[in-house]
């Protein structure tokens, strides 16, 4: 007891139930043990490569920001001051530019006003579920295994997730019908779909053309919502459209991120929302609403870095990362190349080959747990991570998931072997 007589000691199970839940801790496991062998080569970090960081740039893009407020918006040198140091409007002072942006890179049609600019592309995630969790029915649907963050946010907002079958062609549509069946058979109602269409983390599987218009028909027939995550699209051989630029039904909630793209530093990221509710306005205004209570506005400052690039860049982040797709192609080459030569004649050993995008899954015959990630970690000098997490613990104890986006040729060669160094003995 303190002074006051109250207990300084706290239970952790009287708190929120997601912070015992695994999967708010398994990011935390990877740096714990980044930390603990510095050494090892990490292919567990899915972050953008760091060769063309340049401190400098902050500056330019800043500079380019300023000068677009003043040559094309009209401001005054207190209008230019005034819109980077006070806190802005809280749907965010680029709205207009990230609209020509995804004009450009995605042929989506999207109103500046449908847009809401957010800290990350995670608090999108969470302002689409806390505003679709009404009640104890609501459920949200999402393919197995699915992004951890996704997983965090349904957990912070005590919104139940329900897995929809994948395959090497993504989120499979006729399972997804069957589920919503299932859902309506016990009394709930699904609000929505969580989809990576485009390399999907974890596993890097994208959707062909059909498979994505069934994904949109399946959703307008069913009165659901599509949460598309669009992460990683930019860093494929080949270009599919969006479902946001496909849909003619408002099925499509468009969730974007600039930390792959643009700086993730910054920490920008996007919901395109433009839904109309009966009664008036947009579905963006509806987040809007709960974002001013969370993080009352995306850091202006932040913004104003994204703007730069994207000025500068006629506003288009293909053009503006033609280098890193370049690696990013490279480096995804070069790792199946390997796991070929490595594993390629090892029985029960396999894994799948996307044509973009950061990750490869691994499948092997013998148990992938944290036990054997810090195994590999003290005894072998390589960093994974075991795909169990992105199941919520109840799949994917033979797979492991590779990443291949920050590492050079010599990085991922020697991480292979080492990777092969633990694989092959288990074999047997």
């Amino acid at each position: 007891m303190d002074s006051n007589g109250l207990s300084t000691h706290w239970n952790v199970e009287t708190l929120h139930g997601s912070l015992t839940d695994p999967a708010i801790s398994s990011m935390n496991l990877l740096n714990e043990l980044i930390d603990e062998y510095p050494v090892a080569i990490s292919m567990a970090a899915g972050r953008p490569y760091e060769e063309f960081f340049d401190i400098r740039l902050i500056h330019t893009y800043i500079d380019a920001y300023c000068a677009h407020l003043r040559e094309d918006r009209k401001l005054d040198e207190a209008g230019v001051t005034r819109t980077l140091f006070q806190y802005g409007t809280t749907k965010g002072v680029i709205a207009d530019l990230i609209a020509r942006n995804i004009a450009e890179d995605e042929n989506i049609d999207a109103a500046p006003e449908s847009v809401v600019v957010t800290v990350g592309a995670q608090e999108a995630m969470f302002l689409v579920l806390r505003t679709l969790r009404a009640g104890d029915r609501d459920v949200l649907l999402a393919p197995a295994p699915t992004y951890v963050g996704l997983t965090g946010a349904a957990l912070l907002t005590d919104t139940p997730v329900w897995p929809v079958r994948s395959t090497e062609n993504g989120i499979d549509p006729d399972d997804l019908v069957l589920q919503l069946k299932r859902a309506d058979e016990q009394g709930k109602r699904v609000r929505a779909c969580y989809v990576t269409p485009n390399f999907a983390n974890p596993t890097g599987t994208s959707m062909d053309l059909p498979s994505r218009q069934r994904l949109l028909d399946v959703a307008e027939q069913n009165g659901i919502l599509l949460l598309e995550d669009n992460a990683y699209g930019l860093f494929g051989s080949e270009r599919l459209p969006s479902l946001k630029s496909l849909d003619r039904s408002g099925s499509v909630v468009y969730i974007g991120s600039f930390a792959k793209t643009g700086m993730p530093g910054a920490r920008v990221g996007f919901a395109v929302a433009d839904q109309r509710m009966t009664g008036g306005g947009l579905y963006a205004d509806q987040l809007s609403k709960l974002k001013g209570m969370l993080t009352v506005n995306t850091s202006p400052i932040a913004q104003a870095v994204i703007a730069g690039k994207l000025l500068l860049n006629d506003f288009s982040l293909t053009k503006a990362n033609a280098r890193e797709i370049a690696i990013y192609q490279r480096n995804l080459r070069l790792t199946l190349g390997e796991l070929d030569r490595r594993l390629g004649s090892c029985a029960g050993v396999g894994w799948n080959t996307p044509t973009g995008g950061f990750f490869v899954t691994v499948t092997v015959p013998f148990v992938v747990d944290d036990e054997l990630l810090e195994v590999a970690a003290r005894d072998h000098g390589v960093l994974f991570t075991p795909m169990h997490h992105f199941y919520g613990g109840k799949g994917g104890f033979h797979q492991l998931r590779l990443s291949i986006s920050l590492l050079t040729p010599e990085l991922i060669e020697e991480g292979v072997a080492r990777l092969a160094a633990l694989i092959t003995p288990r074999l047997s």
